[in-house]
């Protein structure tokens, strides 16, 4: 009788007893290469739905104050992610920066030779002579040249310009006759909203490889974190959302970063659902490498490292 009683004064304590605390999720920091634009839909769609969340995860999204600094930032150890550039990548690698891409945000390249639609620039064959302004030196030129090339231009055909990052207004005061650089999912509807119409011209239809224009870089170190995993399952189940409910998805982004909401993002939010990778932590091995050969050829880098050193698919 003794033992029955205390084995039910035992039950009651259990039942009594508040729940043990749910696990602590899991911080995971994220930087950003610019401020937050719907490139980074798929990001943002997955921490406000509570897809990080529900894998464990407490994901922070901070955006770069300078461009350049992120993957700096990164490799010193300040952060566990970085969103970064597919071509930027490979200068890093070059300079000695342990960083990997393991996932995709916009699987497309975004970048354009723009001119002005009612200009005298129809054709690449036209640009020679002309003035070109630019904002990175290097890979812009090698994605300039490229495009050249099947117009049997060169670089030394016409004059490049620094404009920094004022392309739209340097192109729209005619300053300069073109500009590489500008993205398509953003610069033309710039251009639209001021009644001004851009001409694009595309990278990846005048003879330069396709690539990856936005993707997720770690440490080396961490590629065996399984943080990466779970975020990298969060981001394909978001970007399927994404791709399903498009309109849904533009105003959980829009009450997430009220101070977007204008006719420009609403529309670069539209141009860019397409872009965005659908299966973010798959790797094309091959399209990777005609890339990075193609920074070889172009003199951008001196070697192509192995693959395996800069580009990663995780383990799920």
């Amino acid at each position: 009788m003794l033992r029955q009683l205390l084995l039910s004064l035992a039950v009651l304590a259990g039942l009594a007893a508040p729940p043990a605390s749910a696990a602590e999720p899991e911080r995971l920091r994220v930087l950003l290469e610019w401020f937050v634009n719907p490139d980074h839909a798929a990001l943002v769609v997955a921490r406000e739905r509570g897809l990080f969340a529900a894998r464990g995860l407490e994901v922070e999204l901070v955006p770069a104050t300078d461009p350049a600094a992120p993957p700096r930032l990164l490799a010193a150890g300040q952060a566990d992610v970085a969103v970064h550039y597919q071509p930027n990548l490979m200068l890093d690698v070059a300079a000695g920066l342990k960083l990997v891409r393991f996932a995709t945000l916009v699987e497309t390249p975004l970048n354009t030779l723009l001119v002005m639609k009612d200009g005298p620039i129809r054709s690449l064959g036209d640009l020679k002579g002309r003035r070109i302004g630019y904002s990175v030196a290097g890979l812009e030129e090698a994605v300039l040249s490229g495009m050249l090339a099947g117009a049997g231009l060169k670089l030394s055909d016409m004059t490049l310009v620094n404009v920094n990052f004022a392309l739209t207004p340097s192109l729209l005061s005619g300053s300069v006759d073109a500009t590489i650089g500008a993205f398509r999912n953003f610069e033309l509807t710039q251009m639209r909203i001021v009644k001004r119409e851009g001409r694009p011209f595309y990278p990846e239809e005048h003879g330069v490889p396709p690539y990856d224009e936005l993707i997720l870089v770690t440490r080396a170190d961490l590629l065996a974190d399984p943080r990466l995993p779970r975020f990298v399952d969060a981001l394909e189940e978001a970007s399927l959302f994404i791709a399903n409910h498009p309109d849904e998805a533009r105003d959980i982004f829009l009450r997430a970063y009220p101070d977007l909401d204008d006719a420009l993002n609403r529309q670069a939010f539209a141009d860019t659902v397409p872009r965005l990778a659908k299966r973010p932590g798959a790797l094309d091995r091959a399209r990777t490498e005609r890339f990075s050969r193609f920074l070889k050829d172009s003199g951008v880098i001196a070697s192509v490292p192995p693959l395996d050193t800069y580009a990663v698919e995780l383990a799920r």
